[in-house]
């Protein structure tokens, strides 16, 4: 009963929040009705900015079993969604209801009712079968929400359920129109047919002036349009197209399938002013007007058209550029091969100074047709292929198949290198293949001299370390080599070898990342052995000069152990004393030192020990230390005012720990053209000895505080909190409870769990069987007024620069071994935290949160267009600081939905302001399509965008 009573509470209490007008839900009301809307099978299509909008316009129905929802022909007025039960849609030929045919059933995840759109008649009567819950969206509502998101819409809608036309129930059964893009039931090439057809439609239809006859050099083009007018209506029709390149790109798609030719075909598609001519306009000689038989275009099915290419167009442009002569290709366009080269498997074994000469060279090839032989055995090698799309068979004369190559793979180098005819046949396997060539004259200008310039050493047959021989930077004529590739036990004798070369970046690579190939113990005691090793024989000291051994080599080789230690410290002062594995390595290290007389030698090592300060040595109780107390900090006003403001609109969890206080008591001058960075009083970095305090919740909403390492695992905390709530371990559970009800579970392995916190989160314990019914508390519902005559204080530049300085702070504490462990995954380092890197992160959201809770809750519209024009002034300055965190933090949070919404705000606001803010929101869209390309490289969910995108670089060079 009470399991029951309390989902009758949940629901009534969504439903409560959908009864009430738009204007008057708050931001809880609208995070209940998405929380329950986002499990809902109609809603799982839904982009998250487009359901967020739903949220705010849907309303709650509920019909009886027998209801019409609304008849044939009727002219809409609303659009649905079905949240339970089911629905009849029924057409008739004279619209009677005693002549309806039922042609489908509605269930639950059915949307239907989008004729509102564009006013046309209902095409089938609705009826409910039985008690049915529906989500309603006003005709008006839903044109608000189509106007800002079209091209969101237009996939949702391509896809909605659609009762058959009552035409199709009399008529004798036909192929369906093809007027939506089905991309599961169409092939490669129906597809880009398709999808030109319905380009050509809207050109014709809409656009009548880009296809025309055209006159040059006295001769006639019939139905042709101009590259550069192609490119120019794109941008103007897509808002996924963000430049001309990617047009272009586009435009490739389409030449390519044929859909699209140059009058001449001469040409690839050029953003120049060539003629191209559409596949149907490809006869040179008809006559009358163009387009007179063109089909109607769908202005919603023309946008998911344009998704289509733009999904396309990359791949596209990658081998339009390739197809171009190599003296021809631009350094924009090297760059861009040089971006797709580093993906590519087969070149991953070369320097990246070896793949750019590789753009300047490399060719695209193409052939068609399963069985045609690539390759010919006996026959001179020519060149070396790289397989980008398809797959081929191997075959040798006498053996038949003896293997296949699939995409990425490659053949054709050992005929080149070794100067010998063909060893085998390559016949293609697949209708089309796509290879990457090049040709033996470029391979052996560049790949020859790597091999030239490739040191291999060999054991029992195989490579166990392979060298690269590098040129040095300051011009002299030593050698001086890289490892591209080996065993680690041979890279640790490498390493011993080269640590005398501080600039040496193998080095720095190997100590940060060797916890992926081996652990700390083992990578130990190597060392270890080496230094122990008497070089030249074996045998006690006694006898050395009888057992051969070198006494010279054994001690140098003593010496090279323990450089490469001090540079192992060097490279990782902040880790090194969490290794309980590497003190007793030093332990042990240093007692050899001492038996073996190497006092200078140990004297150094101490010292750079000592400088490290990382706990590995006990530290001189005499020697000050820096602390909270003895800084000497400069708090002035906006100081105050500024960490105040983040204290209180974040309501970020209590972690009070000594090194973490006073953060933004830091000296600066908004009259500067610069940040002096050197000037910022220095912020210690989080290690997993880190204690920091922090509270735990329990259901009574009593709370305890607790002090531990940032490294502990929840099995500690658990441990701690089931004392607290008298259970056993294994009955509690500890999690995160967010303001919006949702909880995050730990699991008890976790580690560094506090930094992980959301801004508006709370750490809980509960028994397994009270999670579900807890909620939130009211101090999470954050600050319930705004902030604005505190931020009158400060000027606009003054706020952005105490933000970079903050965030300077923040980036400054981050390690490359943080980094590195992102990447590869903590699971290859355990005991290993981010705790920096999660707070760095994290400031994007608080910054983000921030403006958008400032701007909404300033209640007074002249106040609110004023901090609306304060905030995007906070951007532009923090650009010129090049805080591209905080620069995208702050246009994320004025460009979230419950600013967006402040209509009266928007039309107040001085147009010169406006058009900035467009110009900013169009560099943060190009960065979120940065982020989803990025995201199938399985990095970490990093905030910021890429540093080699061109909105980024535009955003540095302002």
């Amino acid at each position: 009963y009470f399991i029951q009573s309390n989902l009758r509470t949940m629901v009534a209490e969504w439903i409560s929040c959908l009864d009430k007008r738009p204007c008057d839900r708050s931001g809880e009301e609208l995070d209940i009705i998405y929380s329950r809307l986002k499990d809902v099978k109609a809603f799982e299509i839904f982009d998250p900015l487009l359901l967020q909008q739903i949220c705010y316009y849907g309303y709650y129905e509920d019909l009886e079993k027998g209801i019409t929802l609304y008849r044939q022909g009727d002219r809409g007025r609303n659009w649905y969604a079905v949240l339970s039960g089911s629905l009849d849609a029924n057409v008739s030929e004279q619209q009677e209801d005693k002549n309806a045919v039922t042609v489908c059933t509605l269930g639950v995840g059915a949307a239907f009712g989008e004729s509102v759109l564009d006013d046309s008649p209902r095409p089938a009567t609705v009826i409910t079968c039985e008690y049915t819950e529906l989500l309603r969206v006003e005709k008006d509502d839903l044109l608000k929400v189509w106007e800002r998101n079209r091209e969101l819409m237009s996939r949702l809608f391509s896809t909605s359920i659609r009762p058959p036309s009552p035409v199709s129930m009399v008529t004798e059964p036909s192929p369906p129109a093809d007027n939506t893009l089905s991309l599961s039931s169409k092939t490669l090439a129906d597809k880009i047919t398709f999808i030109g057809q319905q380009i050509r439609a809207a050109l014709l239809n809409n656009f009548p002036g880009i296809v025309a006859d055209r006159q040059i050099s006295l001769r006639t083009y019939r139905r042709c349009c101009i590259g550069s007018q192609l490119v120019d209506w794109v941008i103007q029709e897509c808002n996924l197209v963000h430049s001309r390149q990617q047009a272009v790109g586009m435009w490739q798609v389409l030449l390519e399938e044929g859909v699209l030719k140059h009058v001449c075909n001469e040409y690839n598609f050029e953003d120049k002013n060539l003629f191209y001519r559409f596949k149907e306009d490809d006869c040179g000689t008809e006559q009358g007007p163009p387009g007179t038989s063109a089909p109607l275009a769908d202005s919603v099915l023309l946008q998911e058209c344009f998704a289509t290419l733009a999904k396309m167009g990359p791949d596209a442009l990658m081998r339009l550029m390739l197809r171009k002569p190599p003296k021809e290709r631009t350094a924009e366009d090297l760059d861009y091969i040089y971006e797709e080269l580093l993906h590519i498997k087969a070149l991953s074994h070369l320097s990246n100074s070896v793949k750019r000469e590789l753009a300047s060279c490399i060719q695209f090839e193409s052939r068609e047709g399963a069985g045609t032989i690539l390759i010919k055995q006996g026959d001179e090698g020519k060149s070396w292929f790289i397989i980008l799309k398809g797959s081929v068979n191997v075959t040798i004369f006498g053996k038949g198949v003896v293997g296949q190559l699939h995409e990425g793979d490659d053949f054709g180098k050992l005929a080149i290198v070794n100067d010998a005819p063909r060893a085998a046949s390559i016949i293609l396997r697949d209708e089309r293949c796509h290879f990457l060539r090049v040709d033996k004259e470029d391979f052996n200008r560049i790949l020859r001299d790597v091999e030239a310039k490739t040191e291999r050493l060999k054991e029992n047959g195989k490579d166990v370390l392979v060298l690269e021989k590098i040129s040095r930077s300051d011009g002299s004529q030593s050698n001086k080599y890289t490892v591209m590739a080996g065993t680690p036990e041979k890279m640790v004798e490498f390493i011993l070898e080269s640590c005398r070369e501080d600039d040496d970046l193998f080095v720095e690579d190997f100590f940060m990342t060797f916890n992926v190939f081996m652990t700390v113990e083992r990578l130990c005691s190597l060392l270890l052995a080496h230094y122990m090793k008497n070089v030249g024989g074996g045998g006690d000291v006694a006898s050395e000069e009888e057992c051969g051994v070198d006494v010279k080599a054994t001690e140098h080789m003593k010496f090279r152990v323990i450089r490469a230690v001090i540079r192992w410290i060097e490279i990782l002062p902040q880790k090194m004393g969490e290794e309980q594995e590497l003190l007793g390595f030093i332990e042990s290290l240093r007692a050899s030192m001492l038996s073996d007389g190497m006092l200078s030698l140990l004297a150094n090592f101490e010292r750079s020990i000592e400088s490290s300060d990382n706990n590995l040595i006990p530290k001189n109780p005499n020697r000050k230390g820096r602390t909270a107390a003895n800084r000497k900090t400069s708090d002035t006003n906006a100081d105050k005012v500024l960490r105040s403001l983040f204290d209180e609109t974040t309501s970020k969890p209590p972690v009070e720990e000594e090194k973490m206080d006073e953060i933004m008591n830091c000296p600066y001058s908004s009259s500067g053209d610069s940040i002096d960075l050197h000037r910022l009083v220095k912020r210690v970095p989080l290690t997993a000895r880190t204690a920091v305090k922090f509270k735990i919740f329990y259901p009574d909403q009593s709370y305890s505080t607790m002090k531990l390492p940032l490294g502990s695992s929840v099995c500690e905390i658990v441990k701690y909190a089931s004392e607290k709530l008298g259970v056993a371990s294994e009955e509690c559970l500890v999690f995160e409870m967010k303001s919006s009800g949702e909880k995050n579970i730990f699991k008890e392995t976790e580690t560094c769990i506090i930094t992980t916190i959301t801004h508006n989160g709370r750490l809980f314990a509960a028994k397994k069987g009270e999670v579900e019914k807890l909620k939130p508390l009211l101090e999470q519902e954050g600050p319930n007024s705004s902030s604005f005559n505190e931020l009158e204080i400060m000027s606009s530049r003054e706020i952005a620069y105490q933000m970079t300085l903050f965030d300077f702070e923040l980036f400054n504490c981050v390690s490359e071994s943080e980094l590195v462990c992102s990447i590869f995954k903590k699971d290859h380092f355990p005991g290993k935290i981010v705790g920096n890197l999660d707070c760095f992160l994290a400031r994007f959201n608080e910054v983000q949160n921030w403006v958008t809770t400032e701007i909404c809750l300033t209640p007074l519209l002249s106040k609110r267009v004023h901090i609306l024009r304060k905030f995007i002034k906070i951007a532009q300055h923090c650009r010129d600081f090049q805080n591209m965190l905080a620069f995208f933090g702050v246009i994320m949070g004025i460009s979230n939905i419950a600013v967006s919404r402040l209509t009266n705000t928007w039309e107040k606001l001085p147009s010169k302001f406006k058009k900035l803010f467009k110009e900013f929101e169009t560099l943060l869209v190009s960065a979120k399509l940065c982020w989803i390309r990025q995201e199938t490289t399985e990095l970490t969910d990093c905030l910021l965008p890429n540093r080699n995108h061109p909105s980024y670089l535009s955003c540095l060079s302002l």
